[in-house]
């Protein structure tokens, strides 16, 4: 048997804690704001949720639920954690033939703090020795986030690549980003499609302020033979060598934005899986982008395939387009305000 999709990263426990009790600071000069919490204090909390979670977790549940064959490669501890985990994956018809449970490890864990409706993550990967396996056959290797002294399985990755038909998606965290372009070369030579937002292109090319097509076009020459950007509210881009493409977002009223990048990759994979055009591709992983934000968790709102069919058949108005002139970072898009959930 060949499977549609081999999805490598770390998995985590994840608790999700919604707060009021916060604001924003933006400094001048910085990318990012701050998220402020008063100091020294007790602070009140609205809910509590303990999820499942991890980039590669939620890709590979996110393409078994739209039809394909996948399987994950992870590493966790012999704690329950690991064994929740493990439940997860099986329940979602994601083959665990190359989940490894270790024994005098744990297993990774996040605390998610939810303010109206953004996301920031405080992440625990607990250190491992990956050894990369020997894998059946596969169409698509999905590569993302793993913990420190992950660059082993680059080189047999690599080899896997060169002597198989598969193809890569590369969705690189924060410790593969760090290692820089340099020393990513080997896996971005390799790549089908590269997954990255806005920030992280950025921060991979050492730009900053750069317009979407220019990050499209350089990322491009390192490699990939596309590439794909998201930008939150601004919407996606991409490039594949030829023509540049930009896609809105899908408007739904957000209740939590944990996993909606994996969603958009999930969704864009499966639907080139199925043959569909890279606009297409960009709508399928919006729409299931749309669909996660709606819900509290990066997997409850991952959409299964008879779903994904029926919103895109009544949303045909809904649509990417080739990226002109007005498709600029702070482009009001047009609104598409069919709900996923509630009429379908």
């Amino acid at each position: 048997m060949v499977l549609d999709l081999l999805s490598i990263g770390d998995v985590t426990e994840d608790v999700l804690v919604q707060i009021q009790q916060a604001h924003i600071h933006q400094d001048k000069g910085k990318l990012l704001p701050d998220l402020c919490l008063p100091f020294g204090t007790k602070i009140g909390i609205e809910r509590v949720d303990k999820l499942l979670g991890g980039n590669a977790g939620n890709v590979a549940i996110g393409a078994a639920r739209l039809g394909l064959s996948s399987a994950l490669y992870a590493e966790v501890g012999a704690d329950e954690i690991g064994d929740s985990l493990r439940h997860s994956l099986q329940e979602n018809k994601v083959s665990t033939k190359y989940f490894y449970r270790k024994k005098n490890q744990k297993s990774n864990y996040s605390v998610i703090l939810n303010y109206h409706g953004e996301r920031t993550i405080l992440v625990h990967h607990e250190p491992r020795n990956y050894h990369f396996p020997k894998v059946e056959k596969t169409k698509w290797v999905y590569l993302t986030s793993l913990g420190h002294g992950w660059e082993t399985v680059i080189p047999p990755i690599v080899r896997y690549l060169h002597a198989s038909p598969a193809q890569l998606a590369f969705n690189p965290g924060t410790h593969q980003l760090s290692l820089g372009l340099k020393r990513l070369h080997p896996l971005l030579r390799q790549t089908a499609i590269l997954f990255v937002n806005l920030e992280e292109a950025e921060l991979l090319l050492r730009e900053k302020k750069s317009s979407p097509k220019h990050l499209l076009s350089w990322l491009h020459q390192q490699g990939p033979k596309i590439v794909v950007i998201t930008d939150g509210e601004q919407g996606s881009y991409t490039f594949d060598g030829t023509s540049y493409y930009y896609c809105p977002i899908y408007h739904v009223t957000p209740v939590e934005r944990t996993g909606c990048g994996d969603a958009y990759a999930a969704g864009f994979l499966c639907a080139l899986f199925y043959g569909k055009t890279l606009p297409e591709a960009m709508k399928w992983g919006t729409i299931n982008s749309a669909s996660v934000l709606q819900q509290v968790g990066p997997q409850a709102g991952l959409m299964k395939l008879s779903l994904m069919k029926k919103v895109m058949a009544a949303n045909t108005g809904f649509r990417a387009q080739e990226l002109g002139g007005m498709q600029k970072k702070g482009y009001v898009p047009k609104k598409y305000t069919s709900f996923i959930h509630s009429k379908l």
